[in-house]
């Protein structure tokens, strides 16, 4: 079983491998607290506290190792092995993640794209050919798929998570603009474009403050 990490500490180790990708791919070796935090939006002692529930990895005064706190992070997230992905939903947004280049940096591979509709059956998606879903099963079975990119409509959603639960599927990264409930032992994780621009909204027009928010106390 994973540990118990808490969400927020999980997206800045996200955070952390991603800049220091970048840093090992300009050649630094070393890098401190400070500027990791920095590159990650927050501060040396958030990283440095973060980093301790994986392990010890800095010497004082001379900071990380980049490949080393690269090579462990991975470790950590699950990413030292091969992730078989399949995506359900062949629309413009299926197409374009069919299309991404850059999956295989973190060793996840598309093994599947599936779709019902008679008319995208068969049509080439990035290096794939898409496929029925009722063809899901036996590809989770012989491809070894445990996660999926689920880009289906809104309506279509709990459905086809259903049917991903149903072949094996473990894990699902959801486009679709819905909640979708699934069985214990599978995790889900929601990308909601829609919510993001309503978060902006606020942020940049929103006039609610605690000092001026109204109650209801009857609510």
């Amino acid at each position: 079983m994973a540990p118990l990490v808490p969400p927020a500490t999980l997206g800045r180790l996200v955070t952390y491998l991603r800049v220091l990708t970048e840093l090992g791919a300009a050649g630094t070796e070393r890098v401190s607290s400070d500027e990791l935090g920095e590159r990650a939006g927050t501060s040396a002692f958030q990283v440095r506290k973060d980093l301790a529930t994986c392990g010890r990895f800095g010497t004082r005064g001379s900071g990380y190792s980049v490949a080393t706190l690269d090579r462990e992070l991975r470790r950590v997230l699950g990413l030292t092995r091969e992730w078989p992905v399949a995506i359900v939903g062949m629309g413009r947004l299926g197409q374009a993640l069919a299309d991404y280049p850059n999956f295989g940096e973190f060793d996840f591979v598309l093994r599947g794209a599936f779709d019902v509709d008679p008319e995208k059956v068969g049509m080439a998606a990035g290096s794939l050919v898409v496929r029925h879903l009722r063809e899901l099963p036996a590809a989770v079975r012989d491809e070894g798929i445990q996660m999926a990119f689920l880009t289906v409509p809104a309506s279509a959603a709990q459905d086809a998570a259903d049917e991903l639960v149903a072949a094996g599927v473990r894990g699902i990264l959801n486009f679709a603009p819905s909640v979708i409930h699934v069985s214990d032992g599978v995790r889900v994780e929601g990308v909601d474009f829609l919510g993001g621009l309503q978060r902006l909204s606020f942020a940049l027009g929103g006039q609610l403050t605690l000092a001026s928010r109204q109650v209801d106390p009857m609510a």
